[in-house]
């Protein structure tokens, strides 16, 4: 614990804090905002004992660029600058962001596929935590049709390749996924 506190105590977060707050008006399904979600993310990732700085840092701003990318402060050069880690973070947020392909966004299945089966190693930690704090979230979304959607896109995409990156968090994952359709299931039987 004694390591642990001192890796934490070593990394410097405020500015990336302060750059995701353009998040905060950015809302979600669960309700909440994507601000919320960031932090989540990383708080994840210290639930695993994960203190790589660059992957904390990324988590903190990991959905700046695809949910806010016309804010002030939201560009390459002012992520890069933060710190001397700002170019491996945005390189990271950049790994972990749905591309644009002649202008249209990646399908969302493509995307996941392709972080989970060619993506860095931090790339494919990043977005299980970020899953996992997705899936944590989902048990407040009523939309049937989107919660199946995104449990099936786990099921597909990240499950297969998860145990590989992290048994843990995908032991979390599993559970999650069972969890929530279960849910699903007895609210069919209630309807």
């Amino acid at each position: 614990m004694e390591d642990f506190e001192q890796s934490l105590r070593d990394i410097t977060l405020a500015p990336y804090i302060v750059k995701a707050m353009a998040l905060i008006g950015v809302k979600r399904r669960s309700g909440s905002n994507m601000f919320r979600h960031q932090l989540s993310t990383m708080a994840i990732l210290l639930d695993y004992k994960i203190v790589d700085p660059v992957l904390l840092k990324a988590a903190v701003i990991h959905d700046l660029f695809e949910d806010a990318p016309d804010m002030p402060g939201v560009t390459e050069r002012e992520i890069t600058g933060l710190d001397a880690d700002g170019p491996a973070v945005y390189a990271l947020v950049m790994e972990v962001t749905i591309r644009l392909i002649d202008g249209k966004r990646e399908p969302k299945e493509d995307y996941l596929c392709r972080i989970m089966t060619v993506g860095s190693h931090r790339a494919r930690v990043l977005k299980l935590a970020d899953r996992i704090s997705n899936l944590t979230a989902l048990g407040f979304v009523h939309d049937r049709s989107f919660v199946r959607k995104y449990l099936d896109e786990t099921t597909v995409c990240i499950l297969p390749h998860a145990e590989q990156v992290n048994p843990d968090m995908f032991r979390e994952l599993s559970d999650l996924v069972q969890s929530r359709s279960r849910g699903m299931g007895a609210e069919a039987r209630e309807t």
